[in-house]
């Protein structure tokens, strides 16, 4: 694992997530509505830490790792909870108009958007698990020599 695909996977990750900035709306569908003020905060976050990988690796692939665990715990609380756990009425009414990839009536189950979001959350998080962890083996084994 080195730091380019790292980089690649964090930068798809921020592109994916400005789109929740902006909001992108497709024939009638909406893959996602603007919400810069509601998750502004978190894009201003994610988009520092990944400054500071790029620039302060050494402590900064420490602090984006912690900050995607964080991330994805928190996606998992506010969608895939509702999904496994129930009760999800109002995430099915609140996400009712966006596109769907799996359609359902009687579960809540995250929209396109939001999938595509875990997905490239949870990979850029286990890229930077293996960075760190990688990194730190190379430089123990750098003391041994």
């Amino acid at each position: 694992m080195n730091k380019k695909i790292c980089f690649i996977s964090n930068l798809c990750l921020l592109v994916w997530f400005f789109l929740d900035m902006i909001g992108v709306s497709i024939d009638n569908g909406i893959l996602v509505t603007r919400s810069y003020r509601e998750d502004g905060v978190f894009f201003l976050i994610f988009l520092f830490l990944f400054i500071g990988f790029i620039f302060k690796e050494r402590l900064g692939k420490y602090l984006l790792s912690g900050w995607l665990f964080l991330w994805f715990f928190t996606q998992f609380l506010s969608h895939w909870y509702f999904t496994i756990f129930g009760p999800a009425q109002g995430k099915m009414n609140y996400f009712a108009d966006t596109i769907k990839l799996i359609p359902s009536s009687t579960i809540y189950i995250p929209d396109f958007y939001h999938i595509v979001l875990h997905i490239l959350i949870l990979i850029s998080l286990i890229n930077m698990i293996l960075y760190c962890r990688i990194s730190t083996q190379s430089k123990i084994n750098q003391k041994h020599i």
